[in-house]
C-alpha cells in the first residue's frame, strides 16, 4: 500500500497502520480515509498530502 506523507509537517499515513486516534482502524486506504480527515500533527487537509515511495521514508513514521 502506497504512504502518503503530509507537505506541511511531512506526518506520514500509511494504509497499514492507519490513524487508531482520530478512529481509523489499520488497513484503510487512504482514498477512503473521510473527506473531513485532517493530519493529526498539523491538521493539514487531504489534499496536502502526496503519495511517496516506500523505501527510503521510514524516518517519518511514527514521532516528529
Amino acid at each position: 500500500m502506497t504512504r502518503y506523507a503530509c507537505m506541511v509537517c511531512s506526518y506520514g499515513y500509511h494504509p497499514l497502520k492507519g490513524d487508531p486516534e482520530s478512529g481509523i482502524p489499520p488497513g484503510t486506504p487512504f482514498e477512503d480515509l473521510p473527506d473531513d480527515w485532517r493530519c493529526p500533527w498539523c491538521g493539514a487537509i487531504k489534499n496536502q498530502f502526496v503519495p511517496e515511495e516506500e523505501e527510503g521514508s521510514d524516518a517519518r513514521e511514527g514521532s516528529p
